[in-house]
Parts: C-alpha cells; sequence; structure tokens
C-alpha cells in the first residue's frame, strides 16, 4: 500500500523503519516543524523528522494542518492510508485525503486510557498490564473502531521509558499486520465501549510535584511514569532535586512525611505516609543525573532534614 506516515517522538521511530523495511511504499513522512532549540537558537527537527532524513524519505515539516498548501500536498501523493504515531488532531480535510481512511497506533488497550499520556498513567495507577492498539481515525480523539490490540506485561522494574520502548516493539509489529488485514479486506473493526473509557490527560508541571504525605507506593509510581522524562521532583535544601528512581521500604518512620529518614554513607530515605522510599537515581540542580550516593559526596544533608 501507498503510505504517508506522521509522527512526533522516538516511539514512533521503530515503527517508521519497520514500514520502511516492508513491502509498503513509504509516500511521504509528516512531522512537526523544526523549532530554534537552546541558546544557540539552532534548529531542532523531531525525532521522526530526523529519522526520515536519514532514511532519505520524503519529509514534510508540518506547521499549520489547516494550511491549504500543505493539503494540497498531501493530496498530491494520492495516498491509500495514513499511518499515525503520536502525532496531532488531524482536522477533517486531512482525513479525508486517503482513499482508504488513516490508522492510528496508541499505546493502551482503548477504550482505556483515551489522551496525549496512557503510558505514564497506567504506571501511575500502578497498572501490571497495559497494551497497545491499532484504530480507525475518526474526529473525536481516540474513539475510532479498533482493528488490533495486543497486551503487555508492566514489571515492576519498568518505568516510561522501558515500557515504552516495549511499545515500539510491540507497535512495529502490530501496524503491520494491521496493514495486511487492509490490504486483503480482511479487517472487521470493534466499535469501542464509551462506558469503559477512561482518559489519560497530558503530563502538567503540577503532577510532577512529589507530595510526601502520600503513599510510598503511590510516590514510587509517579516516579516511575515521569523517568527519564521529565522527572518527578522535590525540593531538598533550596533546590530542585529530580528523582528517577526508587526502592520501596515497607517500614514506617518516626519522621514525619517528606523527612531524611535513612542517612548513611552511599544511601538516603525520605519518609512517606506509610513507608519510606530510598533515592537511587537523582538529578540536583546545578548538577548532572548521578546515583544517590554520588549526590551525597558533595552535597551535605542531615538526618531529619525536610523536603519541599
Amino acid at each position: 500500500m501507498n503510505i504517508v506516515f506522521m509522527g512526533n517522538p522516538m516511539i514512533a521511530n521503530p515503527i517508521l523503519i519497520g514500514l520502511h523495511e516492508s513491502k509498503h511504499q513509504i509516500l511521504g513522512v509528516v512531522s512537526n516543524a523544526p523549532k530554534p532549540m537552546g541558546r544557540g537558537r539552532t534548529l531542532k527537527h523531531t525525532a521522526v523528522g530526523e529519522l526520515a532524513s536519514e532514511l532519505k524519505l520524503n519529509y514534510i515539516p508540518a506547521e499549520s494542518l489547516n494550511d491549504a498548501s500543505f493539503q494540497t500536498k498531501l493530496k498530491a501523493l494520492n495516498p491509500d492510508l495514513f499511518v499515525v504515531v503520536a502525532f496531532r488532531i488531524l482536522p477533517k480535510e486531512i482525513l479525508e485525503i486517503p482513499t482508504m481512511g488513516s490508522v492510528n497506533i496508541h499505546t493502551s488497550l482503548l477504550p482505556a486510557y483515551r489522551g496525549a499520556a496512557p503510558i505514564q498513567h497506567a504506571l501511575l495507577n500502578g497498572d501490571k498490564e497495559t497494551g497497545i492498539t491499532t484504530f480507525l481515525i475518526e474526529p473525536k480523539v481516540d474513539t475510532g473502531s479498533i482493528i488490533l490490540q495486543d497486551k503487555i506485561k508492566i514489571s515492576d522494574e519498568d518505568n516510561c521509558g522501558s515500557l515504552t520502548v516495549k511499545m515500539a516493539k510491540k507497535g512495529a509489529k502490530l501496524i503491520l499486520k494491521t496493514l495486511n488485514l487492509l490490504e486483503n479486506g480482511e479487517v472487521e473493526p470493534k466499535l469501542q465501549d464509551n462506558e469503559l473509557a477512561t482518559v489519560a490527560p497530558k503530563i502538567s508541571k503540577e503532577m510532577c510535584k512529589i507530595d510526601w504525605s502520600d503513599s510510598m507506593e503511590n510516590i514510587h509510581n509517579k516516579v516511575r511514569a515521569l523517568s527519564p522524562f521529565p522527572g518527578a521532583f522535590t525540593i531538598l535544601m533550596g533546590k530542585r532535586l529530580k528523582i528517577f528512581q526508587t526502592i520501596l521500604i515497607n517500614q514506617k518512620s518516626t519522621f514525619p512525611p517528606g523527612h531524611i529518614s535513612l542517612l548513611e554513607k552511599n544511601k538516603m530515605a525520605i519518609s512517606c505516609f506509610d513507608g519510606q522510599l530510598e533515592l537511587m537515581e537523582v538529578h540536583l540542580e546545578g548538577k548532572r543525573k548521578m546515583d544517590m550516593a554520588d549526590c551525597l559526596r558533595g552535597f551535605h544533608v542531615t538526618l531529619g532534614d525536610p523536603m519541599g
């Protein structure tokens, strides 16, 4: 089939590579237009944009999806299908372009976790299982008929980074199965049950701050959900401390929640509502990302010090 691929972040790259190596023809790759970044204001392409250039594919930077010239460019490609992974909401005019419609790859078992951050919310909620879904795109977000789904186990060690890698690998295989069904006219789309729908809104800055009065498990899951980016954080001695990995200590401290409850040469833990969390990997403001043991060598704290 003749395909136009649309996506932005790194999770889309293995899926694009899988399509590139398949029998299907990629007519174009649409990704957000590059933006000036850093002190030098150097133009930075998305992960998908960079990969499209490396693979020498027809890379189409997108600014406004409602721009008439952009839509004309897509129409001129005469695609059979759009394949969309973590991109943007497509307007009706664009959805009408491909002859066979548009397929989205969503990182949850729809109708669970509709929205921008399904992986993060599955981890936040301490789920033991999630999955990936291919579905036909319709104007409302993540509500289209399901084509295929594949379940994925969430291990206790998984964070957002590792689970994203699992999703990308599964997605690369699932989209090829989906395209084969579409090509052979064998798709039996299944309507989503809206009564079972849950939402996974974009992660806000406010969600990243740790509330130490919460349970140790909830805080531990927040750290997992926000690692490696953007990172759950607290305030220590007036400096922001991002926390990327923790270990549960199932023993309540004599210190109130949000205080250093264990302090050794290479080890530090913080008291929570019902236990403690040992900090394993952190990023202290003004420093590099490091193990907690390394952080303690260059930063003086005292048992019982409060976290902000």
